[in-house]
């Protein structure tokens, strides 16, 4: 597949993202848009199609997206609730799916869209561009390595106040609001990546009134003894930082969401955590450029995956998306957040 040709299902917020760095990606091009608004799908197709030919086509309708044939891959851009029917659609014309996180609202969705793609054999993806980040993966490849010694402690926070209405789909649970789904999930993937498979969660949190989690506070425990301490929110401003604490050092990441470097500071054998312990930092980066904001870097993967005629991704494999899907099911029956798919 000389050039992969891409279909955005959905205009929103997260969709201009995706197409910004689309455009950066070699070998991928936007073949087409679709909106529920015609006119939504020509502005989004003429804004982020500018100067390229063919132009890229604009649908008011999902069904015409899924049905051009010059789109050989879906990005699903819609919310949580309505991604399993959606990359169903797409499935089921034929096409490979990149599906925005969390996959889906549940674990018996998730576990159904992997088994749709393996039933019209199309490659399938979670949209966890952190997976896919260079510098995210080169700390998880040295960790494995035991460069920086043994993990004992990972701590991360992501958080920002959404003031919205309430039928935003940041605050709506019929759309699968959540803060735990929306932000929480970047956390626990770290904690997958830096640790291995959590053994043991456990959560508090903040609800709406609407019975949405505002708030959450998670605590781990992961392969080796080592612990986890995570938290998302809707309601406050959090740091977007990351740290890992080892028998060697400690390693930092300043924005975890959106990485530019690592720092790993060494500690002296046998000191104690007074400043003079410590030793120089050693700075981490990638193996390869961060493009764009770093979305470029899975659609990047999905290209590679597409043109090797993979049907998963080895960075983004469907038993990790499952796994994590499996402890948001799990932590939110802890803090009491149930959606109407939960009962069906």
């Amino acid at each position: 597949m000389d050039e992969i040709g891409w279909g955005i299902l959905a205009t929103g917020k997260i969709a201009h993202s995706i197409a910004a760095d689309l455009a950066l990606v070699p070998g991928a091009r936007l073949a087409a848009v679709g909106s529920r608004r015609l006119a939504s799908a020509e502005a989004f197709a003429a804004r982020h199609g500018a100067g390229q030919h063919p132009a890229p086509a604009a649908y008011g309708s999902y069904e015409e997206l899924v049905a051009d044939p010059a789109v050989d891959v879906v990005y699903v851009a819609t919310p949580h609730a309505l991604h399993l029917d959606h990359a169903r659609l797409a499935f089921e014309a034929g096409k490979h799916v990149l599906c925005e996180k969390p996959l889906t609202l549940n674990l018996a969705e998730a576990e159904e869209m992997v088994a749709l793609a393996r039933q019209h054999d199309r490659f399938l993806m979670e949209a966890m561009w952190t997976a896919c980040h260079p510098v995210v993966r080169r700390v998880a490849a040295d960790l494995r390595a035991g460069r920086f010694g043994t993990p004992r402690h990972f701590h991360a926070e992501l958080g920002f106040r959404v003031d919205a209405p309430a039928e935003d789909r940041m605050l709506n649970p019929e759309l699968g609001a959540s803060a735990l789904l929306d932000m929480g999930i970047y956390p626990l993937t770290v904690a997958h990546l830096f640790l291995g498979e959590a053994e043991e969660l456990h959560a508090v949190a903040s609800l709406s009134e609407g019975g949405i989690d505002l708030d959450v506070a998670l605590t781990g425990r992961y392969p080796g003894g080592a612990l986890a301490t995570m938290t998302a929110s809707m309601t406050s401003w959090s740091s977007r930082a990351a740290a890992l604490a080892t028998d060697r050092g400690r390693i930092d990441l300043d924005d975890f969401h959106h990485p530019t470097r690592a720092t790993f500071t060494p500690y002296a054998e046998g000191g104690s955590n007074d400043v003079d312990a410590r030793r120089e930092p050693v700075h981490v980066v990638g193996d390869e450029p961060v493009i764009g904001r770093g979305y470029g870097n899975e659609i990047a993967e999905v290209v590679r995956c597409l043109r090797a005629g993979l049907r998963e991704s080895p960075l983004v494999p469907h038993a990790q998306t499952v796994a994590l899907m499996r402890q948001m099911d799990d932590l939110r029956a802890q803090i009491g957040v149930r959606y109407a798919v939960d009962d069906s």
